[in-house]
């Protein structure tokens, strides 16, 4: 797609911002800018995939209790054959 737009600039704080036109949307709520030369660049952020998204969390401690959720769990298990 090499479709061309002309857009405005505005001051949005102490940033300058540019309204994106809904043809141009980008899926998602993150983006990646880069400047090359005189060029800005916005494409979509990856997603993380669910294993790199967990490697990013902090390990729990092992004495860790979720307190009301095991009870929760424990009351919610089957008693057995009917």
């Amino acid at each position: 797609m090499n479709a061309e737009r002309h857009v405005k600039l505005f001051e949005n704080g102490r940033s300058q911002a540019v309204r994106i036109p809904r043809e141009f949307e980008l899926p998602g709520n993150d983006a990646i800018m880069r400047k090359e030369g005189q060029r800005l660049i916005i494409e979509p952020a990856p997603v993380l995939s669910l294993a790199a998204y967990l490697a990013t969390l902090q390990p729990i401690e092992e004495d860790f209790s979720i307190g009301q959720f095991e009870r929760r769990a424990m009351t919610l298990q089957s008693p057995g054959p009917l």
